[in-house]
């Protein structure tokens, strides 16, 4: 298999950094982290499908999580790598989690930022669905206009960088009506493995942003199930690796460096 999803890879040396954005957002999600990550490894950006540069598969199984997996083992093996660092933002985050669990022989270690749907449970899920079949609607009925009035719309974003928030909003012009639907849809439902993340084996590192005062219930979740979590708590909202860019760089730099042979 070929990967489908649009990447790029930055750095030139170092272990590979797989690094996956969250609903709306981009490859402009990392824009402030890849200077001072690519002193220590190779990020490599992919962006979700209808997401700006990718492209907008027909197939519901197509945004399905277990086909995400299936084209990050495509990007790995495109990059000729055994295994590499995961690093998943928000709904990226659902699949970065899933990606360890199914392939933990694959991955170095693992973080994750604030993700509300990768550690849901049932009940959230019950009411996350019909939000997204009300958002299909709408999107469907209104086009581009109901895109443009998401509330997830960057624009929207108070504690953004300026400059971030610019890439963000650039790139949000190119994502597809069809595509945040069907993410909405096939994506974002399927996404919690909070039964599960008691079996990770992968070294992992929650940078939580403690603003985001609705993530607060997950994350005392993740600090007491995930076995060996480490957890670093930061001044920031949902968009930590964005609002709280230097703090995010040192945590995940000295993460990688105490697990990256010397």
């Amino acid at each position: 298999m070929r990967p489908s999803l649009y990447y790029e890879v930055h750095g030139d040396t170092g272990p590979f950094l797989l690094l996956v954005h969250g609903m709306l957002s981009s490859r402009a999600q990392w824009m402030l982290n890849l200077d001072a990550l690519s002193t220590v490894c190779r990020p490599v950006v992919v962006e979700l499908f209808g997401h700006a540069r990718s492209p907008t598969p027909d197939a519901p199984r197509d945004y399905s999580p277990e086909h995400y997996i299936e084209e990050f083992e495509a990007i790995r093996n495109s990059l000729e790598v055994e295994r590499w660092f995961i690093c998943g933002q928000s709904l990226g985050a659902t699949l970065t989690l899933r990606y360890a669990l199914e392939h933990p022989d694959r991955i170095i270690g693992q973080v994750f930022t604030n993700s509300n749907s990768a550690l849901a449970d049932q009940a959230w899920a019950e009411r996350v669905l019909p939000l997204m079949e009300a958002q299909s609607r709408s999107l469907e009925a209104h086009g581009r206009q109901a895109l443009d009035d998401h509330p997830l719309n960057p624009g929207r974003g108070r504690r953004l960088p300026a400059r971030a928030r610019e890439a963000l909003l650039a790139d949000f012009a190119l994502h597809t009506v069809r595509g945040i639907a069907n993410t909405g849809l096939y994506t974002v439902p399927q996404g919690s493995v909070r039964e599960r993340v008691a079996a990770f084996t992968v070294p992992t590192m929650l940078v939580a942003g403690e603003r985001e005062t609705g993530f607060a219930e997950a994350r005392h979740f993740a600090e007491r199930t995930i076995p060996g979590i480490e957890v670093v708590g930061l001044d920031a909202g949902h968009a930590v690796n964005l609002e709280a860019a230097d703090e995010f760089n040192c945590a995940v730099i000295e993460f990688m460096q105490s697990l990256s042979p010397s």
